[in-house]
């Protein structure tokens, strides 16, 4: 069996039609729709694979779908002699990871994950907030900036690459926020498009939900390290996992420092399964010339199978 560390994408990635062609190549890959489809109790494939758009990308709905593509990426390469030795996955992604380390079932993972897109949609009704991409500005100086806003809530959410940072708050500490980071010499401030100010103090009502939930689930050591969102370091054991799952959703994902983590070992090769190509360009941001493969489509994993 060849091994390589494994990367799971997050929100964001899902597209109509993802994971279409897999299921229709792979009969690992069918199988794990069906399985996640029976999980829930509704077909995710049919939303996944046809939408409508502002269907699939319901928080509900894209975290399952993303989730469940990832997991039947992964099995059509492990039944074909490649592994993963190590993971780490970006928010949502961090789920598809335990379910490769075999911590989670998919079909605990799927429910898991449909519960926490509610939490996170109720939680922005609750208190609305926002988020923005800042490129430009170190993690040091995003962090000034934020102590700097007193008008609400403002937090570095996901430190992902070198000069790229997201920020999560209240709507005006955000803005207020992006017109310092323009006068501090940011390259660009992106407003995103989402429903809730997430990895932030503002999720706190839907931690303590999917804390609840998280309790009713088995969780079993993990068969090799996964880089936790929260601290950037390894973790297996069941308890500690709970806690990163639990503490993830108000803390930044620290995606930078878990690239370096993993660079350092177990190190390249390095396979992005499931939906898009983020995470290669992220790695890459981070050290060029790493080698990582995307695997989201059969002409991908064809490719990366020779």
């Amino acid at each position: 069996m060849t091994e390589a560390t494994f990367l799971f994408p997050g929100q964001g990635s899902q597209f109509v039609g993802m994971g279409a062609a897999v299921h229709g190549a792979y009969p690992e890959a069918a199988r794990t729709f069906e399985e996640a489809n029976e999980a829930l109790g509704f077909d995710l494939s049919r939303i996944a694979f046809s939408g409508p758009e502002d269907e699939l990308t319901k928080t509900k709905n894209a975290q399952p779908a993303i989730l469940t593509h990832s997991v039947a990426v992964l099995r059509v390469l492990e039944s074909r002699g490649l592994a993963p030795r190590a993971a780490a996955g970006h928010s949502l992604g961090e789920y598809s990871a335990y379910v490769a380390a075999g911590a989670l079932s998919l079909s605990d993972a799927v429910r898991l994950v449909r519960r926490r897109g509610e939490l996170m949609f109720q939680a922005g009704l609750e208190r609305p907030g926002t988020m923005a991409a800042i490129l430009g500005l170190d993690a040091e100086t995003v962090v000034g900036l934020c102590a700097q806003v007193k008008d609400g809530i403002v937090a570095p959410a996901n430190f992902n690459s070198p000069g790229q940072v997201v920020v999560s708050g209240d709507p005006k500490a955000v803005e207020a926020f992006m017109a310092l980071a323009r006068e501090k010499g940011a390259k660009r401030t992106v407003s995103l498009n989402v429903s809730g100010a997430f990895h932030s103090p503002l999720m706190a009502h839907a931690a303590n939900g999917l804390c609840l939930a998280l309790a009713d689930v088995a969780i079993h050591p993990a068969s090799f390290p996964v880089i936790a969102n929260a601290s950037a370091g390894p973790v297996t054991e069941p308890e500690a996992i709970r806690d990163s799952l639990y503490r993830q959703l108000e803390s930044p994902v620290r995606w930078e420092e878990s690239m370096r983590e993993l660079l350092r070992s177990p190190g390249p090769p390095f396979v992005e399964a499931g939906p898009g190509k983020v995470l290669r360009g992220l790695l890459r941001s981070i050290e060029r010339d790493v080698p990582c493969a995307t695997a989201g489509e059969p002409g991908e994993i064809e490719e990366l199978l020779k």
